[in-house]
């Protein structure tokens, strides 16, 4: 199953592989977004301590996926290393299936919570499917459009997975001819969503299996080697420790997964071969570590957004006497409620913010890359993204009638900062790892990272709204990450830049432009 069927031109952008990858990753945002338009109310029907604490038992539901990919994510990540990257890919999404039938299955929040983390132990597939990518594109100039692909994907699923989830929850309620009473969706009101999330993953699972080709640079064609090196009929079609005088990795080696053309000094800056005074045995470099923290930091407050956004919205609104009184006195701590929405309105408004998403990594991303650059675009949107979380409790006071207006005005806001700087970070991500070979594990403790904060969030997020529901101020949930945004902001300028490495992206993708080249991603 791993090694590549066939040549490929390191040159060329790589369409065909990334939509194919990109079609096997579609499934899981679908899968794992679904869940969000009726967390709460599954909590409620699970009858688990007070009512008012539901949010925080829904961010425990939602976070059990994420805690048990933060224990395996540098695993999965090493395992690619030495089995390929397709294997692991695969049995994420496997994973992921079986997860989504136990939890439409759940009688209790214990058989959730457990569906929750066999599916996160069995997951790996974020820093999987970057290293993917970072193997798949070669030259700065494609890094842009390339990493925009995946972010791009996610937005159509969360297109797709809230109004699965919104539309499809409960059908007894909702399609009552359809599912009549006694029928097996009466009893769990919650599967079939589920078991659509499944289906989509099994043909991502077949798809994948038999069309997306390996990208492990130790299991490619021969083809990929220098012109100088001897070949015979004899020759083996995947290089092994001795196909090279001086091969990239040795399997046998005990340091596999290190560099040995390159590592990282004390400053963070990687060193040329000539330059090593040392084997390099850790990934833990100042200049690596400076960007997974800033990744983690941005995942943080990010899925408590995604968190907090179904609950605030679905939450009893407050009488108008009650909110007149808030404007009246202008406190910023008189938040009471939220905003009253149905399951299936909030269901439709996920999947809006999901279209506003995709035009903005489709159309505002490439734009302010090119035009702005890298580094200064992370700075940009880091800088500003507190601005997300400070305008969401104002939706209170917002008359009837400019009520949707002004929803969607508050997720455009957020989903340009939001959309724009997940692509940013998977490129200095990539900049900052000194050699392709440790790609992997780079990718997979950057994934452990981002699960370990997108684990804490929810169940932080969703204490905070509890405790400000009963304080009549709800929004000290979206202060709380917008106090983390601003920590974000601060950190952001400890990433190191890459100048000469942007410089060369920057005059890849004005050449790249010029010439208006005819393999595109869209195509």
């Amino acid at each position: 199953m791993t090694p590549a069927r066939r040549y490929r031109n390191p040159d060329e952008f790589p369409t065909t592989q990334l939509f194919l990858l990109a079609i096997v990753r579609l499934a899981e945002p679908i899968a794992l977004t679904s869940i969000f338009p009726y967390a709460w109310p599954l909590i409620k029907r699970f009858k688990i301590g007070d009512e008012d604490d539901a949010s925080f038992y829904a961010g425990l539901l939602i976070s059990s996926f994420s805690l048990a990919e933060a224990l395996m994510g540098m695993y999965w990540g090493g395992l690619s290393d030495r089995i390929g990257r397709k294997p692991v890919l695969l049995l994420g999404c496997v994973g992921t299936m079986f997860s989504m039938v136990m939890v439409g299955f759940a009688p209790n929040i214990w058989v959730a919570l457990a569906g929750r983390a066999i599916g996160g132990f069995l997951n790996g597939n974020i820093g999987v499917i970057q290293t993917m990518v970072g193997e798949l594109v070669t030259k700065p100039e494609h890094e842009p459009k390339a990493y925009s692909i995946m972010p791009f994907v996610w937005s159509i699923g969360t297109i797709i997975g809230p109004a699965i989830g919104g539309t499809f929850a409960d059908p007894h309620e909702t399609f009552p001819h359809m599912f009549p009473k006694g029928s097996l969706f009466e009893e769990f009101p919650y599967l079939l969503p589920n078991l659509i999330c499944a289906g989509m993953l099994l043909l991502s699972i077949l798809l994948g299996y038999f069309l997306l080709e390996e990208t492990h640079p130790d299991m490619q064609p021969r083809v990929f080697l220098p012109d100088d090196t001897f070949l015979s009929e004899n020759t083996p079609l995947i290089e092994t420790s001795d196909a090279m005088k001086r091969p990239a990795v040795d399997l046998r080696d005990d340091n596999y997964g290190t560099v040995r053309g390159r590592e990282c000094d004390s400053s963070g800056t990687a060193r040329s071969k000539g330059q090593a005074k040392r084997p390099v045995g850790s990934i833990f470099c100042k200049r690596i570590m400076a960007v997974i923290l800033a990744l983690s930091i941005f995942t943080y407050h990010s899925m408590t957004f995604d968190h907090l956004l179904p609950i605030f919205f679905e939450d009893d609104r407050a009488a108008n006497h009650a909110l007149s009184g808030a404007i009246g006195h202008l406190s910023p701590f008189y938040s009471p409620g939220g905003l009253g929405l149905s399951l299936q309105s909030v269901g439709m408004i996920m999947a809006v913010q999901g279209v506003i998403a995709l035009f903005v990594q489709a159309v505002i991303f490439p734009i302010m890359a090119e035009r702005v650059g890298v580094y200064r675009l992370f700075i940009f949107v880091t800088v500003f993204h507190p601005i997300c979380y400070l305008i969401m409790p104002t939706l209170l006071f917002v008359p009837d009638g400019l009520l949707y207006p002004a929803i969607y005005f508050c997720l455009a806001v957020r989903n340009f900062f939001s959309i724009i700087i997940y692509p940013l970070l998977l490129i200095l991500i990539k900049e900052a790892t000194p050699s392709l070979t440790v790609l992997g594990k780079v990718n997979g403790l950057a994934a452990s990272a981002g699960a370990a904060c997108r684990m804490v969030a929810p169940p932080i997020a969703g204490y905070l709204y509890a405790m400000g529901k009963k304080m009549d101020c709800t929004a000290l949930a979206w202060y709380g990450s917008t106090i983390v945004a601003i920590i974000g902001a601060i950190q952001c300028f400890q990433v190191v830049r890459d100048r000469t490495r942007e410089r060369s992206a920057e005059d890849g993708l004005r050449v790249a432009a010029s010439s208006k080249p005819d393999v595109d991603v869209e195509e």
